[in-house]
This record gives C-alpha cells, structure tokens and sequence, in this order.
C-alpha cells in the first residue's frame, strides 16, 4: 500500500495532468474577491500585437502597480480560497490569457499556472512540456524560441467535453481566433489565445495573487526560478505568490533565491508528512494534494486533520473531471480543506464563499 502510494503520488502530483475526463455541467455564479486597489502600473505591458514578435526578448517588464491582496492577506480571509487551475482548463482553453481573463471576471482568488522556459530564455506559461496536446504544432517548448511558440493556436484542441483530437469538428468553439478567423469574445484579442508570456500575465493582472510551479527538473528547471524571480522582485510580487515545483530540489533551489515567498512542496516532502509525518522543509506550510489516486485516499479525515495540528494547510487540485463540479466541490469544503485549485472557477468562487463548516 505504501509503496503504491508512493508510485501513484510520483505520478499524479508532478504532472497535474487533468486530461481525458468525462464531462461535467458548469453552472457560471460569479462572487465578487476582496476588495484591492487596482491602479495598473506605469510602464505596463500591453496585450501584444497579432503578429507574433520576431526579435528575442532581452529586458523584463518592470511593473509598479498598487498592490493587492498578499499570500498572508489570503490565508486570513476567514475561508477557503479558490485557484483557477491553468484558467480553469475544463471551462476555458487552458494557459491563455483568455482563461486566465474569465477567471478573474469569475472573482477567483488567484491565479494558478505552469512556466518553463524557451529556448530563447523567455519564460512562457503552459501546463505541458510539450505543445502538442492543445496546440496545432507539435514539440517540446524548451526547443522553440518564443517568436515560433506564440505563432500556436493554444485553444486548437480545446472543447467544452475536454481537449482530445477526436471530437467533431463544431465542438472546438475556440480553434482558429488565434489565427485570425473567427473574431475573438468582446474584450479580447487573438493574441489572448496564444502561449502567454508569465510577463504578460503579471502586466495584465498586477494585482492578482499567483499560484506558480516550475515544470521540470535539473538545470531546465533551475534556469526557469531564476528567471521567474527576476520577474517575481521586478514586479513587486514576491509576496503575493505561492511557488511549487514537483521537484523537491527545485523547491529548495528557488527558496534559496528567495526565502520569503511562500512555497509548497515537492513530491519528496509531501509524501514524507503524507505517510511518515516528517515536517516540511522550512518555509512551507501550504500541500497542494489529489483527493485520491489509484484508488488510494489522500484527502482523508486522519490526513486533513494531521496537516491542520502541524500548522499546515491542504489545497485540494481534483484529478478526475467527475469531481469538478459544484457538488464535489462542496464536500472538498466539508472535508475541511483550506483551497479549491479547480476547473471551473465560478462554481469554485460560489461554493467558498457560501461555505459553512459542518460544527460539531
């Protein structure tokens, strides 16, 4: 059992992978977040044009925004927070500025996204290592320069059961706005359907809490904190983010570079408590957790309850599309976990904010 844990935990909690599921109703109540001062900075980046950039990128956007709500102002909200996974990658095209734009109109909490690096040394949000599940290329991101990756259309596989290639031809509602045809929803552009820059994300929405985890391992991944906290301390953001990494020596080489943003740990340290209940390493207290997998519970009474007297917290990320949903979202918050990292933002924003603990 516990060697099954293990191998299933290695598995599920790096990847994070959430495609292949069966469909869910969406239902689209939105709440509004705390209120924050949102002035946008000074010398903010614009979306960019259509035409994708042909030079590589050499400076980072330096952000002077009023600053919103911090990680500590989250945790003391008084309940459970809620993170749009990639966007909410089961509502929207998943790693798009569109997504991410629909999820803050949702009134989530923060942001939630994957980042690696190009070959050109951009840092780029995408969930995979490759582009080949939801774009119309194929390949591994850290082989393409920038100007080649933003050419993609990110939503080309995208549909309201799911991305897969195998779906009629009417059920990809977003495929082809990146590319110019059809027009894209009110308020966006056909870049917003591209492979975003993480400096595009943080110019856009400079008062947006984030939930980052740096992809890979070794030095690609090393390579990819460095940058991120440039960003993070050019944009005023180290505090208002939370930085995970399936790698444990990922976590501890970006906590080096910057001890005071809070981290979540990788797979080595979170299993340790899950099973054994060593401590984490210091300066983490936030496990982001499967309910389950391969049949084997982790979001268990005994677990939730020994995360909670060590000081930590638990936010659940679901990993079957049948548990996204309001319902199964309801009884994540019953359970007593501190965060919904989900795919279908608004439901997630109305089930926290309508929350009442079962008391004994």
């Amino acid at each position: 059992m516990r060697r099954a844990l293990i191998v299933a935990l290695v598995v599920l909690t790096g990847c994070r992978s959430r495609a292949g599921r069966t469909a869910t109703s969406t239902t689209t109540t939105a709440t509004t977040r705390p209120s924050t001062t949102t002035a946008r900075a000074t010398t903010t980046t614009s979306p960019a044009s259509t035409a994708p950039p042909t030079t590589r990128a050499t400076t980072t956007t330096t952000i002077v925004a009023a600053h919103g709500p911090t990680i500590a102002d989250l945790l003391a909200l008084g309940r459970p927070v809620v993170l749009a996974h990639t966007g909410g990658e089961d509502e929207f095209p998943g790693s798009t500025m569109y997504s991410y734009g629909e999820s803050v109109k949702a009134g989530v909490d923060m942001l939630d996204l994957n980042v690696m690096l190009t070959k050109d040394g951009v840092l780029v949000i995408q969930h995979d290592g490759t582009v080949d599940r939801q774009t119309n290329g194929t390949g591994n991101v850290a082989d393409m320069t920038y100007a080649e990756l933003s050419k993609l259309d990110n939503a080309y596989w995208f549909t309201p059961d799911g991305v897969g290639k195998d779906r009629p031809t009417d059920r990809y509602v977003y495929r082809g706005i990146r590319t110019g045809d059809p027009p894209p929803p009110t308020g966006y552009t056909a870049d917003d359907f591209a492979v975003p820059r993480f400096s595009d994300l943080i110019a856009r929405y400079p008062t947006m809490p984030l939930n980052i985890e740096i992809e890979g391992s070794g030095e690609a991944a090393a390579a990819a904190a460095r940058q991120l906290a440039t960003e993070l301390r050019a944009a005023n953001r180290l505090d208002a983010s939370v930085v995970a990494s399936f790698d444990d020596a990922t976590v501890s080489y970006f906590h080096q570079l910057e001890p005071s943003v809070v981290m979540s740990p990788g797979f080595g340290a979170s299993a340790a408590f899950i099973l054994d209940g060593t401590p984490l390493p210091d300066g983490m207290r936030i496990l982001q957790l499967p309910p389950e997998t391969s049949g084997l519970q982790v979001l268990t009474a005994a677990n939730i309850a020994k995360s909670h007297d060590a000081g930590y917290l638990i936010w659940v990320w679901p990993n079957d599309r049948s548990l996204e949903n309001r319902a199964a979202y309801d009884r994540f918050l019953q359970q007593g976990v501190d965060g919904l990292n989900i795919n279908f933002p608004a439901q997630g924003v109305a089930a926290a904010h309508e929350f009442v603990p079962i008391t004994s």
